[in-house]
């Protein structure tokens, strides 16, 4: 048997404003259980950097440990990658961030990658607003040692084992509004109508984007007991709203009901329409969004689509006021400005 991906493809395929196929997104053929969510995810960030004719070159994927973290393999094969240790994605993100800001950051973790180990860096690279993409391929267990509970798993949920989980959840999206991301979005692998336009908003905000997908695992925690199975998800999610993303280049034509709809310019100038169906819910007011992620979990439903975002947005390189040019190209003469300045410097301090 062959697990490689035939090199043919059909001569009309669609390609995008760069002259790509969706091919030019793909990577390896992926060896995650059949069904897996996971699969589904990273096929929705191939359909998301393929529709924005974003250069795969121009994009950085990093992850930590898990099966989560092997999906960067199985996605844009022809871009930068980094597979760092359990829980410390963030500050690899965030150094290789610091040093070229011309990327686009990609980190793709998991329920126990971010909610277990590496709960403190995903704490600080939020509330430093880093400009990076973070999805959370979240089912609730730990796949890659036979389906343990996770720190996200709902109490009172029973994974394949059958015993219910007696610990309260983490719920990864509200913990993020509180330590300040400025966006904030849920969603489940098995809706990429929902999911691929959230991916390409992520992508054109400005700051710490988070996604927190739901992402069955088929193998451990697809149970009806369990509140991150297929069955599950798919009876109990009420969205936000619909979302529809225009990129910049193209002309303005999606038409929407007077009053029922945001339309946000984004910060490369792409608009982001938003179809509200969440009366309660204001995805610019930081409390409403906080309140409506309460109000669902009392209700024992999942809340999906964009819970919040700040339209004025700093990312740490504003607040730092950092070089915009990648330190790799920076020479002698700008690293040791002289002892003018140094002198500058040090009477400024005194």
């Amino acid at each position: 048997m062959s697990y490689q991906i035939p090199k043919f493809r059909h001569p009309e395929l669609p390609v995008n404003e760069l002259g790509y196929t969706r091919a030019a997104y793909e990577g390896a053929i992926s060896t995650l259980c059949a069904g897996c969510g996971h699969d589904s995810i990273s096929g929705a960030i191939v359909r998301a950097c393929h529709e924005l004719s974003i250069e795969p070159h121009k994009i950085a994927k990093l992850s930590g440990i898990g099966c989560s973290s092997k999906t960067p393999t199985y996605f844009l094969g022809n871009s930068h990658g980094f597979n760092s240790v359990h829980g410390r994605m963030p500050s690899v993100v965030t150094g290789a961030a610091m040093a070229n800001r011309e990327l686009l950051y990609l980190g793709v973790s998991g329920d126990g990658d971010t909610a277990s180990i590496g709960m403190g860096q995903f704490a600080h690279v939020i509330r430093r607003n880093l400009n990076m993409v973070y999805i959370v391929m979240n089912n609730g267990c730990y796949g890659l040692t036979k389906g343990q509970d996770s720190a996200t798993a709902d109490e009172g949920s029973a994974s394949k084992k059958g015993d219910a989980n007696p610990f309260s959840a983490i719920d990864l999206c509200g913990a993020a509004l509180q330590l300040g991301a400025t966006f904030v979005a849920r969603s489940f692998s098995g809706d990429k109508e929902q999911l691929i336009p959230l991916i390409k908003a992520a992508m054109s905000h400005r700051g710490f984007a988070l996604i927190d997908v739901i992402s069955p695992c088929v193998t451990f925690n697809n149970t009806p007991a369990s509140t991150k199975s297929y069955e599950f998800v798919r009876e109990h999610a009420e969205a936000t709203g619909t979302v529809d993303f225009v990129p910049m280049r193209k002309e303005i034509t999606t038409r929407y009901t007077a009053g029922a709809a945001h339309e946000v310019t984004m910060h490369d100038g792409s608009v982001l329409h938003l179809y509200k169906d969440a009366d309660k819910l204001d995805p610019f007011d930081r409390r409403s969004a906080m309140l409506a992620l309460m109000d669902h979990q009392n209700d024992g439903t999942v809340l999906t689509g964009l819970i919040y975002l700040d339209k004025d947005s700093r990312d740490l390189h504003e607040v730092l006021e950092t070089t915009q040019r990648p330190l790799n190209q920076l020479d002698e003469t700008d690293l040791c400005p002289g002892n003018r300045m140094l002198m500058n410097i040090n009477a400024s301090l005194r």
